[in-house]
């Protein structure tokens, strides 16, 4: 038998850390995430020979390292990211997923579907432009989504002659608005993503900024752990078509919290009725636990009805149940939201039918003013919400669990994801 924990941090791989960038059209986003790829050698040799013929044909100066991640066509002939487009790379100190967020206001919801899972978020600043409308509204989404570490990355500092007055001047400018958020830790770093100052190696053209280079500092941040109490979402009931394994059950899914460990009681919930651990699977093994965000496979102790849904949690850690609760809300369909809406809802595994009883305010996510006595909502609109489910959904609020305190609503018409929510406490 295994005994080591099936969990991340247990091994000798790099720790991950996923992050998204944001910030108005124009900032430099994609330049940024071509020059972290290009410099830790993580583009491909095939297409950096892409982007060098792409970049020659439209008579670019220099090789155009925004075309390594805007993929889309639309995209290269706009000059605009108009999707999220996730990209891969590792550094021998840590592994990174990148989220490159579009930047124009009507794109608000893919910022929120990207940065959903993030633990870091670098909102870029024009150092011409300084704090402009789209910053304070990325930088409050990122608040909003409880994203633990944000990085303000003054870019394009190769265009105002490397002053330290000037980025001191945009620091200052951008302290009211940190003051305003709720994220822990804040950092501000100037650099030049076109040259590639202080984003892989410290700049010698900034002698006089003495903090980390920007990848120096997403290498060394504190990668927040996953919430600590036991969720298990089951996502698939096996059941193997073999007389061999006729006596063979397992619930597989991906934990959302906490460690199980072998023999450790808990509760199923809907039914609330109690059993035991009785074996762990965890990558074709059996251990004897594992921990958030490992996806494994459960065995009971006890013949139990469950089935995909239902949630395993320790007796003296339940979620809360509730069929009427408040939520914040990114709209994200064309079509408005009404009160009284009926849509599908999506929690964890969980499916069932909703309705939105109540627009309590919608948000204005350039001050963070709430407005009240909105009668719809439109796309990329920001709101807290009253919702009735049909059945109840077990969950915790979104600033102490992101994964069993979000949920999706569903047009049961189209099968179109309307909306992303985040449950309040």
């Amino acid at each position: 038998m295994v005994t080591a924990l099936a969990a991340p941090e247990q091994t000798d791989e790099p720790e991950l850390l996923r992050f998204t960038t944001a910030g108005s059209v124009d900032d430099g986003k994609s330049t940024l995430i071509g020059r972290l790829l290009y410099d830790t050698k993580t583009a491909f040799e095939d297409q950096l020979a892409h982007v060098e013929d792409v970049s020659r044909r439209r008579g670019d100066e220099r090789v155009n390292l925004a075309l390594l991640t805007d993929g889309l066509r639309a995209e290269r002939e706009q000059g605009i990211t108009i999707d999220v487009a996730y990209r891969y790379f590792a550094t021998p100190r840590r592994k990174f997923i990148i989220a490159d967020t579009p930047g124009h206001i009507q794109y608000t919801r893919n910022m929120v579907t990207g940065a959903s899972t993030a633990s870091l978020a670098i909102v870029l600043v024009d150092a011409r432009l300084g704090v402009v409308e789209q910053t304070r509204r990325h930088a409050l989404i990122a608040s909003l989504l409880k994203i633990p570490h944000l990085v303000f990355a003054v870019n394009k500092m190769d265009l105002v002659g490397w002053e330290r007055a000037r980025f001191t001047e945009l620091a200052a400018q951008l302290e009211p608005l940190a003051a305003r958020l709720d994220i822990p830790a804040i950092t501000t770093i100037p650099i030049s993503a076109l040259t590639g100052a202080n984003v892989v190696e410290r700049s010698r053209e900034m002698p006089w900024f003495t903090g980390p280079a920007l990848l120096e500092h997403l290498e060394t941040v504190h990668v927040d752990r996953i919430a600590t109490e036991l969720r298990f979402p089951v996502q698939w009931v096996i059941r193997p078509q073999s007389d061999e394994f006729h006596d063979y059950r397992g619930y597989a899914g991906q934990l959302a919290g906490g460690v199980v460990r072998t023999g450790d009681r808990v509760v199923v919930l809907p039914s609330g009725k109690p059993t035991r651990i009785a074996r762990i699977e965890h990558s074709g093994r059996v251990v004897d636990a594992a921990a958030a965000p490992a996806s494994i496979t459960l065995h009971l102790a006890d013949d139990l009805d469950v089935g995909r849904g239902d949630l395993i949690c320790r007796p003296d850690e339940q979620p809360v149940a509730s069929q009427d609760f408040d939520a914040m809300v990114c709209w994200m369909s064309e079509r408005p939201l009404v009160p009284n809406g009926r849509y599908a809802l999506k929690h964890t595994t969980r499916w069932t039918r909703a309705v939105a009883t109540e627009i309590s305010y919608r948000l204005d996510i350039n001050s963070g003013e709430q407005h009240g006595g909105a009668s719809e909502l439109r796309a990329n609109d920001l709101a807290r919400i009253r919702i009735r489910t049909h059945a109840p959904i077990f969950g915790d609020p979104y600033n102490r669990n992101r994964l069993t305190g979000s949920f999706a609503l569903v047009d049961e018409t189209t099968h179109a994801t309307v909306a992303a929510g985040m449950l309040l406490g």
